[in-house]
């Protein structure tokens, strides 16, 4: 969101004598009043009404874009049964001209607009409504005027149940089940639920800056469940307040976790300024409390995006898609300290830690992407990639993920700090970009990084040649060097296997369907292979099914010549392919390779970790 409205929604809220001094009341020139009487077939019925209105038509719209997400959505498909009245209750003429708005003509500078919206999905971008609860993004819930986005705005609520109560970062309005906010950036920003939810909290910080850490988690576990939940919450955000020295200030002391893990709902986590969404179809016990990673990953956000911003997310434009060229930053980093702060709090044991480290070091350091550009170039793919769909086949091989590119970004430098400045980390560079500019709110360039990555470790040096040539670049460094310091092997995972560039296959009449792409440089991809080739026969032998084609793969050796039948498109191919050694790899500690581990491996190993 724009900073400077960002800053003066901080001030409005911590200057007020209580929030709702700032309310703007029953007759404030903004208000919305939302309904669920259908809430069972997922709609609500939203009425805004705008007053002191300017003369000429109004343009009502929805957005097509939402904080935190990077691709376009297009929420006005959910949205129709739109009618409007002016203050005395006259109907108003409404004209749709494209397909994301609504035009209102002839009013007496008041426009109350209704409009039914339907919603069934639950994440962090969409809404869903149910008999259960109402789970509302806000861009996904609510049109807007243009022209009027900096005025107070007033939002009332209407449960259809009387147990359901409402979880929201918006601070409380003067009436029953109402809330504000300073504008229409911070109202987009303030995901809402409504249901029976369960509340657990705890504050964190000292004196004045003392505030509220709010769980409001809607789960059919048991009360017990939520309270393991809530301790390990509290230990992996103490374990981030260590990163930084403290919390961010929130607007209104309070920072809320809001929570869905029930059946009906995806699997997601959305960062917003004071609070998150967090969802899960798994209950937490059937998860094994899985969550704590989304939950550890989000609440980093609350530094790292929401305060340390990048600055072509300034202001945040609901009408289209916001790239940045540093989401390698502003999420592979988040993805990096998520499960450090999960691991360092000790709410993982440190081999499970470990092979998920092997897993984010294999999807990248195997990509063929990193041909085609750095982690710069692979935020800028970001909408194309997040959540965005489109009809026609993309080269599945020209991105990595930003999340995970980002994280082996962050590993590598994390390592190399820590092996070329004794006593220093990435923590220290985390916490010169929180002191540079998330404290004081100044949105960053990408120049901005590389200087303070200088004066972070006192190298200039070291930080031109780290971004040259892993940031601006695709090099990374050699990681089996940097992981012995701690006292940990990188090594292949299935060492002696064959490997053909591509493995999963689909059943099908005459043989198996491949049902991935094969990797560049492969031994498939230079046979001519491609995704939906039917495969015949490998090494001789007939493949009926994929049991057969698994099996075929187990007896091939690295550098062993083998034959093999395939019709590509109604034509029969042949080709000789010569397997070469399985690439993946994994990362163990020495000792249970029984490799001898020294005491600085171990020191080295718990300053980065934690302790075992």
């Amino acid at each position: 969101m724009r900073a400077r409205a960002w800053m003066l929604a901080g001030a409005v809220l911590a200057g007020a004598s209580g929030a709702r001094a700032q309310d703007p009341g029953s007759g404030g020139p903004i208000q919305y009043d939302v309904r669920f009487p259908n809430a069972v077939h997922h709609e609500a019925r939203i009425a805004v009404t705008y007053r002191d209105l300017r003369a000429g038509p109004v343009r009502f719209q929805m957005a097509r874009s939402s904080p935190g997400r990077y691709a376009l959505h297009e929420f006005a498909k959910n949205v129709y049964s739109v009618s409007a009245v002016d203050g005395a209750g006259r109907p108003l003429a409404v004209t749709r001209a494209d397909p994301y708005g609504w035009s209102v003509a002839g009013h007496d500078g008041t426009a109350t607009v209704t409009y039914t919206l339907y919603g069934d999905r639950a994440d962090g971008t969409y809404a869903q409504i149910d008999a259960t609860h109402a789970h509302l993004n806000m861009p996904a819930t609510f049109l807007w005027a243009v022209g009027y986005d900096e005025r107070p705005i007033r939002v009332r609520f209407h449960a259809p149940d009387p147990k359901w109560k409402i979880a929201t970062q918006l601070p409380d309005g003067r009436e029953p089940n109402s809330f504000w906010a300073p504008g229409l950036q911070y109202l987009m920003d303030s995901p809402t639920e409504l249901s029976d939810f369960r509340v657990r909290e705890w504050t964190v910080g000292e004196g004045a800056g003392r505030q509220t850490i709010r769980l409001a988690v809607h789960h059919g576990g048991s009360d017990v469940d939520l309270d393991r939940f809530a301790a390990k919450a509290r230990r992996v955000i103490d374990r981030q307040l260590a990163v930084f020295g403290g919390p961010p200030r929130f607007d209104h002391g309070r920072y809320t976790v809001i929570a869905d893990y029930l059946p009906w709902v995806t699997g997601d986590g959305m960062e917003h300024r004071n609070s998150t969404i967090v969802t899960d179809a798994r209950s937490l016990a059937e998860a094994d409390f899985d969550q704590i990673q989304t939950l550890s990953h989000e609440f980093f956000h609350s530094w790292n995006v929401e305060r340390i911003r990048p600055a072509e997310l300034e202001p945040f434009d609901f009408t289209r898609a916001n790239p940045t060229p540093s989401l390698w930053l502003a999420e592979g980093f988040t993805s990096y300290y998520g499960p450090l702060a999960v691991r360092r709090a000790g709410e993982q044991p440190v081999d499970a830690y470990l092979a998920a480290l092997g897993s984010g070091l294999n999807a990248v350091l195997n990509a063929p992407a990193r041909a085609y550009g750095g982690p710069r170039e692979m935020s800028l793919r970001a909408p194309f990639v997040d959540a965005a769909r489109s009809i026609d086949p993309v080269n599945p091989h020209i991105f990595v993920s930003y999340y995970s590119y980002g994280a082996v970004v962050a590993l590598a430098l994390d390592l190399s700090i820590r092996e070329r400045f004794p006593g220093r980390s990435l923590d220290d560079f985390m916490r010169r970009l929180w002191r540079t500019y998330g404290e004081t709110e100044t949105p960053y360039t990408p120049d901005d990084l590389r200087r303070a990555l200088a004066e972070a470790t006192g190298d200039r040096a070291f930080a031109d040649a780290f971004f040259a040539r892993s940031i601006d670049g695709s090099a990374l460094p050699d990681f089996a060097p940097l992981l012995a310091k701690a006292g940990l092997l990188l090594r292949p995972t299935r060492p002696g296997r064959a490997w053909l560039g591509a493995s999963r296959v689909t059943g099908g009449a005459g043989g198996v369907t491949l049902a991935e792409p094969p990797m560049p440089g492969s031994p498939l991809h230079a046979a001519g292979v491609e995704r939906d080739d039917v495969v015949a026969s490998l090494g001789g032998t007939a493949i009926a099914d994929a049991g057969g084609w698994s099996a075929a793969l187990e007896r091939l050796r690295p550098g062993a010549r083998v034959e093999l039948v395939f019709r590509q498109r109604g034509r029969e191919r042949r080709a000789t392919l010569v397997p070469v050694a399985d690439p993946t790899v994994e990362v163990v500690r020495m000792e249970t390779a029984d490799v001898p581990v020294t005491a600085a491996q171990r020191a080295f190993r718990a300053a980065w970790l934690g302790g075992s």
